[in-house]
């Protein structure tokens, strides 16, 4: 292998979803392509276009010149639109198109991964014309993919794989997020600490601290008078924190104790993918 080892988990977590997402939707006749799925606005067909577009982006291959319908009531960003095109572009393909051009990325990808031999400072292409490390890009395409395999399950009632691969990258990649969502969108007060307490098939436990000058870091230490704690199971935790589901909409799953503005603060603040 030329993958450079801090690349590899993020390359198993990938094939692992993406063979998975294969498994779920070859046998798929047409009707069941248009299932909605939790994703807002997106179809099983939807999702999949999303998946194949990204990784023929990774790939190299150009992006589709196309222009979007303006009553796409979903698309109110420039990310947002950046995301639909490869999906719009898709919209009316059959259940053939689908599975075969999928397969074809895949076989395309797999090879592209057996063949990298760049670091992971390397820059690459990255959403909206940017640029971002290499490392950067394989996380975000194996905690998208995840996330997108989790979406597919949920709407053809096939639940699995959430302690797969990509449900640790995941797990890591949101919690990278939470400092920002407790202390500067929640509003966590200065030298405060919020505790997250999450069970299931992914278990952790996590400090969020807020410093005197209101900056939040995280850590794996318990608090012994914390100002908010959250306990919840780690599905209701990532489908929160990916957008999937409204706080008001599994309030029996989170057990909140401290202070009441504050973790409702949390909450409205949780959702951190666009």
């Amino acid at each position: 292998m030329s993958l450079h080892p801090s690349l590899q988990s993020y390359a198993d977590a990938w094939t692992h979803s993406i063979d998975a997402i294969s498994d779920l939707v070859s046998p798929l006749v047409e009707g069941e392509w248009n299932r909605r799925t939790p994703c807002p606005g997106w179809s099983v067909r939807d999702l999949v276009s999303h998946v194949i577009g990204l990784d023929c982006e990774a790939l190299g291959d150009p992006r589709p010149i196309h222009t979007l319908p303006r009553d796409l009531y979903h698309v109110t960003n420039e990310h947002q639109r950046y995301m639909e095109m490869q999906v719009d572009v898709r919209r009316h393909h059959t259940a053939p198109e689908m599975t075969s051009e999928l397969e074809y990325t895949v076989i395309r990808r797999n090879r592209q991964l057996r063949n990298e031999s760049r670091q992971p400072d390397a820059l690459v292409r990255g959403p909206l014309g940017t640029e971002i490390t290499l490392e950067e890009s394989m996380r975000y395409r194996a905690f998208d993919i995840w996330v997108h395999e989790q979406d597919l399950r949920t709407a053809l009632g096939q639940p699995g794989n959430l302690d797969s691969p990509g449900a640790y990258v995941t797990r890591d990649v949101l919690l990278g997020k939470l400092p920002k969502v407790v202390a500067k969108d929640a509003g966590a007060p200065a030298n405060s600490a919020v505790v997250f307490d999450v069970h299931g098939p992914v278990e952790f436990l996590r400090t969020v601290r807020v410093d005197a000058d209101g900056a939040g870091s995280i850590d794996g230490t318990p608090s012994l008078g914390p100002a908010a704690t959250l306990t919840l199971d780690w599905e209701t935790y990532f489908r929160l924190a990916c957008g999937r589901i409204t706080p008001e909409a599994v309030s029996d799953r989170i057990k909140t104790e401290g202070d009441p503005d504050l973790t409702a603060a949390i909450l409205h603040h949780f959702a951190v993918t666009q």
